[in-house]
């Protein structure tokens, strides 16, 4: 970001929204990014030459999705409210989920993922069982299978909850299984990693949503997930914090050095090393080991245990 005067950044210097400025000097632009390394890590007389600007955005942006992925994994955390649908549609930046919980009386309950499926798709069958075409020769759909009706109408689940043949039913726990006395005269274990009374959902990633359970019906749903780093749009939009502006440089040397012929590959193998190794230091300035903390969790193993 470029320098401003503290009315700017506090006021931002009288328009709207005041608070566009705050926080944003620890932050460097895509554009800069590429602006910078074209005017400074490339030219006639450096290793990189003869490298259209296009080039280096896309290497900028591949290194800040990867910085996203696995060392900044900045999480972003979205609630929303169930309606009879249950379903729960994936933010538009959405990449991979953290956790998904359930909001409820000032507490964050983590939720379970169903391991059974929760969705699939149907085709169309005559009384024959045989599949139906549309007159383009396409199969016809209907707009829910069985098993999505089943799953949202509340079928019987191997969770424990109301929809659970277990439910309302006594049993006992014996070494961490539960034992239920059935009407048929036998005895059913269930497997405590299925023993959760609040709603489970499963991630439909074709279709872009998280379905739940029925029990979840008007229910407040957190989701903490990972994004790429992309969705802001515009190239001058986007940005990563400036502990790692050296390290996308090196990136954006690297991927260009390893894709060309004819370069040595002592010249590849130490672009390598100087990428890993600036990442590595950039991990360890962004992972805040404050002597303060460190004290709280040494503190922390000294309980009583009554």
């Amino acid at each position: 970001m470029a320098y401003i005067n503290d009315f700017a950044y506090y006021n931002n210097s009288g328009g709207t929204p005041v608070d566009k400025n705050w926080g944003t000097y620890q932050f460097v632009s895509l554009d800069e990014i590429v602006n910078n390394f074209m005017l400074m890590y490339q030219g006639n007389n450096s290793l990189v030459n003869n490298i259209e600007r296009y080039q280096i955005l896309f290497h900028a942006k591949r290194g800040i999705q990867e910085l996203n992925y696995d060392a900044m994994k900045e999480i972003k955390v979205l609630q929303l409210d169930l309606n009879e649908e249950l379903r729960f549609i994936l933010p538009h930046d959405y990449v991979n989920w953290v956790r998904i919980s359930y909001y409820k009386d000032g507490l964050l309950l983590p939720l379970t993922e169903n391991i059974q499926t929760g969705w699939a798709t149907a085709y169309l069958q005559d009384n024959d069982s045989k599949i139906l075409f549309d007159q383009d020769g396409n199969v016809l759909k209907p707009q829910d299978s069985e098993l999505d009706i089943s799953f949202h109408s509340g079928a019987k689940s191997i969770y424990l909850n109301q929809n659970s043949p277990f439910h309302g039913c006594e049993g006992v726990c014996i070494d961490g299984c539960w034992y239920f006395d059935r009407a048929v005269g036998s005895r059913f274990g269930l497997n405590t990693e299925t023993a959760n009374m609040n709603p489970t959902f499963s991630i439909d990633k074709q279709s872009g949503v998280i379905n739940f359970s029925s029990i979840a019906n008007n229910a407040s749903i957190v989701l903490e997930y990972v994004s790429d780093g992309m969705e802001n749009g515009t190239d001058s939009n986007i940005s990563i914090n400036k502990l790692f502006e050296e390290y996308i440089y090196a990136y954006i040397k690297y991927a260009i050095l390893n894709g060309r012929l004819g370069v040595q590959e002592y010249i590849v193998n130490r672009a390598r090393k100087d990428k890993s190794s600036l990442l590595r230091n950039a991990k360890i300035r962004l992972s805040n080991i404050h002597p303060g903390r460190l004290l709280m969790n040494l503190r922390g193993q000294d309980k009583w245990i009554k």
